[in-house]
């Protein structure tokens, strides 16, 4: 067995395979490096800390507990699954398969996932790098173990009622499951890493040791099946994590812009340059990174001019202006209705370009350029980020409870979830937009977070608030 401290020479040789050093030029962040300079950092440092991190738990899971009867070869394809659950990432990461897939191909972006990339890649990186011997020679059974690795970089939901008989591993080994990409309750050592390393990268303050969890997670059986059970506290401050990041970064309202900007120059390349051709063959995926943007920067091709000059257009700033954003009312049924009648006036409002809309739904003389909705949850779980996790008493390690709300501090938050709508405009003055936005918020307070600001001068020249009880205006 491995030390977690050093990688196996089967990583290493992994490492080393043109497919994975790929992930040297996808940023991590993308784009957002553009609003944050120190976002810089890539999957490649990202990747080699989960196979590290996945290491390390399933080998305080064997030493703690050895009547799991965790196999050499189990955590090996552990630490694999790891180092290559972001080997499907395309060109600044989820711009490429969230954005860019969904707009040029619609329906291919129903099966493809960056998860459904990797796996691709996975077996072209095996395949072409002649590893199949080299498993067999570290004791892994690739006609079994590749699958396995497969299934752990996929995501599988490790509580169902009746264990698939297909499954690479028996019920027993269920656990192993919810290491790498937890689809359960979300604790896993991908968002382990990934936090600490945003938020490092970025300067945002990180309450979150994942050291804490890594030392205290024990497998328990439960009702539903086989799960890692942690600290409450430590659960919190991994999910508060997580939303701080989302707020303050990864949500930026620039990085959004940008985003969308970054997507429309792949969107206009994408006819000359095939680029998203390039998910159905996994050897020119394979060269199918950031650097796309500096070949269209640089290109003499004619055919490009439509895509460098919004790339110009990004590199001196000239973006659509962020007018607000609303806090929708969590209480409202009607408010999934709502969101669908905004998205499509957003989508009509896209392919006329320069509309405007009266009414109580979009105040006349707003042109709204970008809709952007997020859900700005603690966690990949609806409710209580709490109730898909189980705990232990130290007085008896083998037996998991759920935790009550009464056994968790009154300080800690009762809501976990909150859905904002942002606003963007452009061809108009910012102050008269903010003021349309105010009224539109104002019309649809049943539905929108909305209080009426203290200052009575409702002139549209004039922006008097900064906050409004959950609508910011800047």
């Amino acid at each position: 067995s491995q030390s977690c401290d050093k990688l196996h020479p089967l990583l290493v040789k992994i490492i080393d395979t043109p497919q994975f050093q790929r992930l040297r030029h996808l940023k991590q962040l993308g784009a957002l490096s553009l609003v944050y300079p120190g976002g810089t950092h890539t999957r490649f440092e990202h990747s080699l800390g989960v196979a590290y991190l996945a290491g390390c738990l399933v080998k305080t899971l064997d030493i703690n507990q050895p009547e799991l009867n965790i196999t050499p070869g189990d955590m090996l394809c552990v630490q694999i699954a790891g180092l290559c659950h972001d080997l499907g990432h395309g060109p600044l990461s989820h711009l490429f398969d969230g954005k860019f897939i969904a707009s040029t191909r619609p329906g291919k972006f129903k099966s493809f996932s960056h998860e459904k990339g990797s796996i691709d890649l996975f077996r072209n990186l095996v395949e072409d790098n002649g590893l199949r011997e080299e498993m067999e020679n570290y004791g892994l059974n690739p006609g079994e173990d590749l699958r396995f690795i497969e299934e752990l970089i996929m995501g599988v939901e490790a509580s169902v009622a009746m264990w698939p008989e297909n499954r690479a591993r028996p019920e027993n080994k269920s656990f192993l499951y919810e290491i790498v990409a937890n689809k359960q309750n979300g604790v896993d050592v991908d968002k382990w890493d990934y936090l600490a390393r945003d938020a490092y990268h970025l300067g945002i303050q990180n309450s979150f040791d994942y050291q804490c969890l890594l030392k205290s997670a024990r497998v328990c059986e439960v009702e539903i099946g086989q799960r890692n059970v942690q600290s409450v506290h430590d659960i919190y401050d991994m999910f508060y994590t997580r939303y701080t990041l989302h707020r303050q970064a990864l949500q930026h309202k620039v990085g959004f812009v940008i985003d969308e900007r970054m997507k429309d120059v792949l969107v206009e390349a994408d006819g000359h340059l095939q680029i998203s051709a390039a998910i159905d063959n996994m050897a020119k995926y394979t060269r199918l990174t950031d650097d796309i943007f500096e070949e269209i920067r640089h290109s003499s091709e004619p055919g490009l001019n439509g895509a460098k000059a919004i790339l110009d257009k990004i590199a001196h700033r000239c973006l659509p202006k962020f007018v607000g954003e609303a806090r929708l009312k969590e209480s409202r049924r009607d408010t999934s209705k709502f969101m669908y009648v905004l998205k499509n006036v957003y989508i009509k409002l896209k392919k006329k370009k320069k509309s405007s809309f009266s009414g109580s739904l979009l105040p006349h003389g707003l042109i709204w350029l970008l809709f952007q909705d997020l859900d700005m949850g603690f966690g990949i779980v609806g409710g209580n980020l709490l109730d898909n996790v189980y705990f232990y008493n130290k007085r008896d390690l083998n037996t998991a409870f759920s935790i009550q709300s009464y056994q968790v501090s009154s300080l800690k938050p009762v809501k976990f979830h909150e859905r904002l709508v942002r606003v963007y405009c452009t061809d108009m003055d910012q102050r008269d937009a903010e003021w349309h936005f105010r009224e539109w918020c104002r019309i649809n307070r049943q539905i929108i977070d909305y209080h009426e600001p203290v200052s009575n001068n409702d002139n549209p020249g004039n922006t008097y608030c900064a906050t409004m009880c959950g609508v910011n205006c800047f």
